[in-house]
């Protein structure tokens, strides 16, 4: 079982697992948290994986979860290796001391991807530097797309947020052995990953699990359960089979991920639409994440870290030309993002008194950016004073139109701005300086608690990082936040004449997601 006698050896609760030496840093790749996912357990909460004897080679990446590919559009940015095989549920360790004396703080990665792409095989999330500079990076592998985030009236929800909660739970049995901490974990995704953190931080089975959260460019938050039942409904009509776990399990996993890229081909960020995502259920999540924050209810006493890109909207909108295809609908596009955000007329008026100069898709997206992003993390961080550190990066891509776009700033976190993954969305000559400023932010929060800037206060600092030096900006979303508690107040036009305003919108949108849907697959 094993081919490499030198590298180091590290007991875990069901087995040993031999790394390698890398660059004097010790790595340990695709360990198994979970039994696979399939046969028995699809759909199925995970269950804990067989022990073994003797001693596991953990030198790869283990297999990706089940996923389609990125259309063409977006394959040119993101990078999204396949791994084959059923032992998906599994993570990956780098420490610089395995060993049960260290104790180092730990960082826990959840990646990002819609929740039906990526993977911690992404170079781009190499954990090198976090172990050369003292902290032990895990990197998980959870289930995806109608895998782990279907919604059937005969299987658990959420399975893939329980993967998660697997991975915690093995961090916390194990980690030690690693050199790592267990009363010092820091949870960190960005995206879907940051969303996935954000329900982990007030799931009562999570509780004492982590002491501080990394959320960045993703809110907490739930899905609406009609929203991912529709996306569920929609793949069976195309199988033609029931909307049951039992029929989906009986599907070919190929045919499978298929029709789920054809069921999702008209969903987006901006627009909206269908998609899979974390419900409320009851148990592990009972009750919207973000409320259950604001409430003060759950995660007392864990730090936040909490961050968006300036331009999160670009990478939604450049990819297939769609930035020049949203400036051509202009009022349609716009019409189209009101209904998204749920918006009243005088928040778009606003958005346009603030920024006369900006085109339709600028307007557009950042609307639709501080509706999902900044301003559910302003509340938050509002919410929870003294604990909360808030940023913005600014850099903009080398590349052309992409500006500081969303999963820009994962090269600079990780300090792997020199791989050709990163350069994708990057560019050639990703300023070295801004990768030491912003992986050393997360190195000290995680260590910690203090990334190095003031905490938030009445004055809502935000800590600019960009070109040049970095600096504080103090209320920058007051104007914007100030429009959406306008928006907050304007009723939902569904009764008397503003019901055929409704339909029509309705239509709009319909219109507006095929459209944008066939320019991106």
């Amino acid at each position: 079982m094993t081919a490499d006698r030198t590298g180091p050896v590290v007991t875990t609760p069901y087995g040993a697992v031999r790394g390698r030496y890398e660059h004097g840093i010790a790595v340990f790749r695709g360990i198994p948290y979970a039994a696979p996912p399939f046969g028995p357990g699809r759909f199925r909460p995970p269950r804990p994986p067989e022990p073994w004897d003797g001693v596991r080679d953990a030198d790869a990446f283990g297999p990706t979860a089940p996923k389609p590919p990125y259309s063409e559009a977006f394959a040119q940015y993101l990078s999204d290796p396949v791994v084959p095989g059923d032992d998906c549920l599994n993570l990956n360790v780098w420490t610089p001391e395995p060993g049960p004396g260290a104790r180092l703080p730990v960082l826990v990665w959840l990646h990002g991807g819609a929740l039906t792409r990526g993977s911690s095989a992404v170079p781009v999330y190499d954990g090198r530097a976090f172990a050369r500079d003292g902290v032990v990076l895990v990197s998980v592998n959870y289930r995806l797309g109608v895998e782990g985030y279907g919604l059937f009236p005969d299987a658990p929800a959420n399975p893939g947020l329980r993967d998660q909660l697997a991975a915690l739970r093995w961090v916390h049995a194990s980690i030690e052995a690693f050199g790592g901490d267990p009363g010092r974990v820091t949870l960190a995704g960005q995206s879907a990953g940051a969303i996935s953190a954000g329900a982990l931080l007030v799931a009562p089975q999570a509780q004492g699990l982590l002491r501080r959260a990394v959320l960045q460019s993703g809110a907490p938050g739930a899905s609406d359960r009609d929203k991912v039942r529709r996306m569920v409904r929609r793949m069976a009509n195309r199988l033609k089979i029931p909307a049951t776990a039992e029929a989906f399990a009986a599907v070919d996993r190929e045919l499978l991920l298929r029709t789920q890229a054809e069921a999702g081909r008209l969903s987006s960020p901006v627009l909206g639409g269908p998609a899979f995502g974390i419900v409320v259920d009851g148990d592990l999540v009972p009750r919207d994440p973000l409320r259950a924050l604001l409430d003060g209810e759950a995660a007392r006493g864990v730090d936040l870290l909490m961050g968006w890109t300036r331009d999160e909207y670009r990478l939604w909108l450049v990819p297939g030309g769609l930035v020049e295809h949203v400036d051509r609908l202009g009022a349609v596009a716009l019409a189209g993002a009101m209904a998204r955000c749920h918006c009243g007329h005088e928040v778009p008026r606003g958005y346009r008194a603030l920024h006369p100069k900006a085109s339709p898709s600028e307007l557009v997206g950042q609307l639709v950016t501080d509706h999902l992003l900044r301003v559910p993390l302003h509340r938050l961080a509002d919410a929870r004073p003294a604990s909360s550190y808030v940023y913005e990066f600014a850099w903009p891509s080398r590349l052309p139109g992409l500006g500081a776009c969303h999963g820009l700033e994962l090269g600079f976190v990780f300090d792997t701005g020199d791989a050709p993954e990163s350069a994708r969305l990057a560019g050639e000559g990703a300023p070295q300086e801004l990768c030491d400023t912003m992986h050393t932010a997360w190195v000290r929060f995680a260590t910690d608690g203090d990334p190095g800037w003031e905490a938030w206060d009445a004055a809502h600092p935000v800590r600019v990082l960009g070109d040049g030096e970095p600096y504080t900006a103090y209320r920058p979303l007051d104007s914007e936040v100030g429009l959406w508690s306008i928006a907050d107040r304007t009723p939902d036009p569904v009764d008397g004449p503003h019901a055929v305003r409704s339909a029509e919108l309705a239509v709009t949108v319909r219109r507006l997601r095929r459209s944008i849907g066939a320019r991106l697959h």
